[in-house]
């Protein structure tokens, strides 16, 4: 270890010099309040030390002490359930510690070391392996099987393995190296949080990750392992369609990054998901996801760090083959931290004051999603889907934080003020956004819901379209000088946004609609759209083809529960038909 001293403190910014022996991204700890902090920049002998708590107090001659590791955090049971902040330190334990305020200099394992986990071999003694494989299971709950990995960079003969219960930091096998040395197996890993873990082969995204919400599964579906951004402004919805996502995303595991967010939020998240059922098992969501929380009123530089943390462990849990969905609330927020640093060292400026890395820093986090081939033996399949929101100021997506994004990204869920006033939520605007999956997953859903889901699909985006150009015809001149045709489009696109695309998230039916709930009221709205054309050919009065009494029913088929959507929606498909013939027959009278 090698010590030095302060000579300089800029708020979360601190140099130091006599650091000569140091490394880029080492960890620190600062004065004798032995703080955490990490270095940015070397010149010389002097540091950059970049300190993720507060530094109130701290004046020059304070010692400094490299740990001579970069920031790393803890992979194990014990991860799921756990709430941490932004450098890995599980808030439960250190308001256990210390109470309600987090304080300075607190040094607490991420992990609980002391408890003690039943682990099951799945590998036997004298078996080959190699980094990533698979020796052993270890429960974690109820719903999540833990699976204990050869650490990277290690490989060999299996000398001994035990069943039984160990801490995380016991020995559970030990591996023969080809050398003839010796290497213990613990339950823990540790990993750089800067540093991608590596795979064998990155795969293209092929499957669509299922969310509940209809507008993103119809219109602008996300694919497992792609990459989502939403942008919007205050007050349009981005923290609930994440909390919607987190809720009901199609993925084995939920890693959510509150970076820089309210703590009310944050609050919002912890009393909501432990009562809430995971569709797929019943039990509590807790159980399948962890939280990082970085509030606003938390030190600005460990927000930088939280997105990082954050993908690293998501990154673990995809090494074991699962599908995990990150969601990062909001990028925004890191980039004002980055920018915050940038400032205090002193680099030259970019676009708003954002440094020139910013993009770079960006691509660097989204490229660590896709859907790839695990390291191991096995080749087993893994996912990492990264959703983040953006939240430019005023709502302007001109701004560098969100074009930065959009460069990166291939899904754009683009919010709106306009609906969110009209309270149309989720307030996704279906002429700004769009998803470059659509047409790689279009075999999927053809295989898997309906060969007319596409064209479907592609019918409803027509009618919008058209709603929006009758639109502006409608503001100059008025409806009544729209023909027949035309107004039935503009009828049929109402229905459309206020009977399928809005949905209430907090309705206990209506808050997640599977595919064969959607692909039937897609089916019908749009059976209605047919019809109404045939008979508008057949001069049937408008206001009577409006006024049908099964568009209530049309209107009203979101609530049906999920176990009733093939009887009801045959019912209201024959209603629609037996009304539509009685209307064109009375005006053939």
């Amino acid at each position: 270890m090698s010590q030095g001293r302060i000579v300089k403190v800029s708020g979360p910014l601190v140099i130091a010099e006599g650091m000569r022996n140091t490394n880029m991204f080492d960890v620190v700890r600062v004065s004798e309040h032995m703080l955490i902090g990490e270095i940015l920049e070397i010149h010389g002998d002097r540091a950059s030390i970049q300190v993720y708590e507060e530094t109130s107090g701290l004046g020059p001659g304070g010692p400094v002490v490299t740990t001579g590791a970069p920031l790393s955090v803890e992979l194990g049971p014990g991860l799921l359930e756990n709430m941490f902040d932004g450098i890995q330190r599980p808030l439960e334990a250190m308001r256990q510690q210390a109470g309600s305020n987090i304080t300075r200099g607190i040094n607490i394992s991420a992990l609980d070391h002391d408890k003690k986990w039943a682990f099951k071999p799945v590998a036997a003694k004298g078996e080959q392996v190699i980094a990533g494989d698979i020796i052993g299971t270890v429960q974690e709950n109820v719903t999540f099987e833990h699976r204990i990995m050869v650490p990277y960079g290690v490989e060999g003969t299996i000398d001994s393995i035990e069943e039984g219960e160990f801490t995380i930091d016991q020995t559970v096998a030990v591996v023969k190296k080809p050398d003839g040395s010796s290497v213990n197996l613990t339950m823990l890993q540790t990993w750089p949080v800067r540093r991608e873990r590596p795979y064998k082969e990155k795969l293209p995204p092929d499957e669509p990750m299922i969310t509940g919400q209809r507008i993103i599964d119809t219109l602008f579906p996300i694919a497992k392992g792609g990459v989502a951004a939403i942008p919007g402004p205050f007050g349009s919805g981005k923290t609930v369609v994440q909390h919607q996502l987190a809720k009901w995303a199609d993925a084995d595991l939920v890693v959510y990054i509150g970076c820089g967010e309210r703590g009310n939020e944050m609050t919002d998240v912890l009393m909501e998901f432990p009562e809430l059922k995971d569709p797929k098992t019943g039990e509590s969501l807790m159980k399948r996801t962890v939280l990082i929380a970085n509030t606003s009123d938390m030190p600005v530089a460990a927000r930088e760090a939280s997105i990082y943390t954050g993908i690293t462990i998501a990154e673990y849990f995809r090494d074991m083959g699962y599908s995990v969905a990150l969601m990062a609330d909001s990028t925004s927020r890191w980039a004002e931290a980055l920018r915050e640093m940038s400032g205090r060292l002193e680099e030259m400026p970019g676009e708003e004051g954002y440094p020139a890395y910013l993009s770079s820093r960006l691509a660097q986090f989204y490229e660590r999603a896709g859907k790839v081939v695990t390291i191991g033996s096995e080749g087993r399949v893994g996912s990492l889907s990264a959703i983040g929101a953006v939240s430019p100021p005023g709502g302007d997506i001109s701004e560098p934080v969100t074009q930065a994004t959009l460069r990166i990204v291939k899904v754009f869920w683009g919010l709106d003020s306009n609906l969110a006033y009209r309270r149309h939520f989720p307030a996704i605007n279906w002429l700004i956004s769009y998803s470059l999956y659509s047409d790689r997953l279009q075999d999927w859903y053809s295989n898997n819901v309906s060969r007319d889901y596409h064209k479907y699909r592609i019918q409803m985006m027509r009618i919008l379209q058209e709603e929006a150009e009758l639109d502006e015809i409608v503001r100059l001149v008025g409806v009544d000088a729209l023909s027949p045709k035309d107004r039935v489009t503009l009828e049929s696109a109402r229905s459309i946004r206020e009977d399928y695309l809005q949905q209430d998230a907090f309705n206990e039916v209506d808050t997640y609609a599977n595919l064969h709930k959607q692909y039937r009221m897609l089916k019908m709205i749009l059976n209605y759209y047919y019809l109404a054309q045939d008979a508008v050919k057949k001069n049937v009065d408008l206001k009577e083809l409006f006024a049908l009494p099964v568009r209530e029913r049309i209107g009203r088929a979101k609530l049906v529960p999920q176990d009733q959507i093939d009887v009801e929606f045959d019912r209201i498909e024959q209603e629609l038909s037996e009304q539509m013939d009685a209307l064109v027959a009375k005006e053939g009278e």
